[in-house]
């Protein structure tokens, strides 16, 4: 299967690391325009410089601009005004006890996890539809459906992700623009080793720690390692594409068969 996207210009939020960057590369190098986003201009430029060597003759041009603030957001649509394809990637995670999350560490992770997503939903999806085009792809987690105890603040913010795009859908019907999410599974990227390292002990090889982190921590994944960002960044890629144009309002898994169940 060719996909094409040239002529098409992507956005994607929280893309100078991680799965985020590997979307942007996977979109590039289809022949999109891609916008890559982080906080700072120092970030952002230095992701796009990188991804501009990795991907060459695929245009790359860095937006910095903090997501999880309105202010943000509005920043961003004012930068890239038309919008063809956007996925939304930004978002945090972290190991607490439930009982010890407050308030405002709450507010935090749906301000970022969630209303991020919606901003950018409300500032670009009524060009798409004006145009009769557009992709929507929201990054979402295998947590979304099965809520990790260590981290049900994540894992509730997800799952609220879901109905998000399950909404604008249906805010897009008929419009020619699709509006889809993916459930990706345990990824191996450099905030998630970290993150296995702070739930196993940081005194073991990496490859020993990830086994120890799938065993105890992901029983169910069928594939027993951790997901590279580039096998999630396939499917972004594919949903953004012409190819993908019967397909909206659904949760696709990329989640290395973790979630037991035929439907998410």
């Amino acid at each position: 299967m060719r996909i094409e996207l040239s002529e098409r210009t992507a956005v994607v939020s929280g893309s100078t690391q991680g799965i985020g960057y590997a979307i942007a590369r996977g979109l590039g190098e289809a022949g999109a325009r891609v916008v890559v986003n982080g906080r700072s201009a120092e970030s952002t430029e230095a992701a796009a410089r990188r991804l501009s060597d990795e991907a060459p003759g695929a245009a790359f041009t860095p937006v910095a601009a903090d997501l999880a603030t309105a202010e943000g957001a509005a920043a961003l649509a004012e930068a890239v005004p038309r919008v063809d394809i956007l996925v939304n990637n930004l978002g945090i995670y972290g190991s607490r006890d439930p009982l010890e999350i407050d308030d405002d560490e709450w507010r935090r992770y749906f301000e970022i996890n969630v209303l991020s997503a919606v901003r950018l939903i409300r500032a670009f999806l009524p060009g798409m539809r004006e145009r009769s085009w557009g992709r929507v792809v929201n990054i979402a987690s295998d947590s979304a459906v099965a809520i990790p105890a260590e981290m049900i603040h994540y894992g509730v913010t997800k799952t609220a992700l879901l109905a998000v795009t399950r909404g604008f859908a249906k805010a897009a019907a008929g419009s020619g623009v699709t509006v889809n999410s993916v459930i990706a599974g345990p990824t191996h990227t450099g905030g998630v080793e970290a993150f296995v390292a702070e739930l196993v002990g940081e005194d073991k090889e990496w490859d020993d720690a990830q086994r120890q982190f799938m065993r105890e921590h992901r029983p169910l994944s069928l594939i027993q390692r951790l997901i590279e960002p580039a096998e999630i960044a396939n499917l972004v890629v594919y949903l953004s594409s012409d190819h993908a144009s019967a397909t909206t309002g659904g949760a696709l898994r990329v989640d290395g068969g973790y979630v037991d169940a035929i439907l998410p």
